[in-house]
């Protein structure tokens, strides 16, 4: 059984319609769904707002590949267009974090595999996965650069301007 942290985003097209497909999707899976927030890109590239979650989903059939294969599949059907690093998007989902579930204890899934590195290499930095993370799971903990630690802590650490671009919406995913 596999539990992971998933961060949703879009920016282009009807954006909080390509997260409610996520959410849909997901249903009998999600354990929490994060608000929905606005958030200004990261990385560079000029391009509008995006729309971000994180949802805290579960199953006990599915691996972090088959997790991976199944956020590509629902890229994939909202028309998902990979030109640019970085840039614009109709619907990005990423495995920020897994944990495998076997006779009552649980383990962190580490993978160096360039398809699937997780935990993800660079969730401490992005105010817009870590605010929404808070929101599902207060207690979480991510392991990056070699340190396991509160994601408040990571936070904590990140330039105030990129926190504060991180606005929580009145808009609703339809769960529960």
């Amino acid at each position: 059984m596999t539990r992971v942290v998933l961060s949703i985003g879009s920016n282009l097209g009807d954006r909080l319609t390509h997260l409610r497909a996520v959410v849909d999707a997901l249903r009998p899976r999600l354990l929490a769904v994060s608000p929905v927030y606005s958030t200004p890109p990261w990385g560079g590239v000029p391009q509008q707002d995006y729309l971000n979650a994180v949802l805290l989903a579960e199953d006990p059939a599915l691996e972090p590949g088959d997790w991976l294969r199944l956020g590509q599949e629902l890229e994939q059907a909202a028309e998902r267009v990979r030109e640019v690093r970085w840039g614009p998007r109709t619907l990005d989902v990423d495995i920020v974090w897994a944990a495998r579930r076997r006779d009552g204890a649980s383990a962190v899934v580490r993978s160096a595999d360039p398809s699937l590195t997780l935990p993800h290499p660079r969730a401490h930095e992005r105010a817009f996965v870590l605010v929404p993370w808070l929101d599902v799971e207060p207690d979480a903990v991510l392991e990056a650069a070699g340190q396991a630690r509160p994601v408040r802590e990571w936070l904590a650490e990140l330039d105030s301007a990129d926190v504060d671009g991180v606005r929580r919406t009145a808009l609703s995913l339809g769960w529960p």
